[in-house]
């Protein structure tokens, strides 16, 4: 095959082939006729809930967040899990999910200094979008809440839990049901809700 992977991107396409097979002038002409192809194309969309525990402790910046907007925690809480994000590209780290668009509200910069460490699965704010830190890393994103599930997993196919496309519906939970559901998950027996095919 010539044309050997494709990475997404939100305005750009990188297109990897072989190029003892396949020039450039050869993978651009192969290249515009499959995306040709695409266009028109139905693609199934999913619609993943993702529950997700907004407490002080775990969204270090989420008081900081709704004081810019101008509303209480609570409300901010409401009005982040009230709108579909679209999952526009995967990247930064295996599994992070670059999802779209945060209401206008809660837009705010990244922090001036990036923290060291992140914990794995904080829920996060950036500007216009949120997203989830699959594992411990550095970040500048704003800390809101953390999630019970793994955002990535090299055991599971895919290994990623989102895709670009799906939609992703916070669900605010308590400590309580953040535990037992964690709990779950890591035991192996977790699971959450997904629907298919809502598009």
């Amino acid at each position: 095959m010539a044309i050997l992977t494709s990475v997404p991107s939100f305005r750009s396409l990188l297109v990897f082939y072989d190029p003892l097979r396949l020039d450039f002038d050869g993978a651009v002409v192969k290249v515009r006729g499959l995306i040709g192809e695409g266009f028109g194309a139905r693609r199934k969309v999913r619609r993943v809930h993702m529950p997700a525990c907004y407490d002080e402790d775990l969204g270090p910046d989420l008081a900081e967040v709704a004081k810019h907007a101008g509303m209480s925690r609570d409300s901010a809480v409401r009005l982040h899990a009230s709108v579909d994000y679209h999952v526009y590209m995967i990247g930064f780290l295996p599994g992070f999910a670059y999802m779209g668009d945060v209401p206008e509200p809660l837009r705010m910069p990244r922090v001036e200094t990036p923290r060291v460490r992140v914990p794995a699965r904080s829920l996060a704010i950036a500007f216009g979008q949120t997203g989830i830190y699959p594992v411990e890393s550095p970040g500048g994103w704003r800390l809101i809440g953390v999630v019970p599930v793994e955002m990535f997993d090299m055991g599971k196919t895919p290994p990623a839990l989102l895709s670009p496309g799906d939609l992703v519906r916070f669900h605010p939970i308590d400590r309580t049901a953040f535990d037992s559901i964690r709990a779950d998950w890591v035991s192996g027996s977790g699971q959450i809700e997904i629907e298919e095919d809502v598009a």
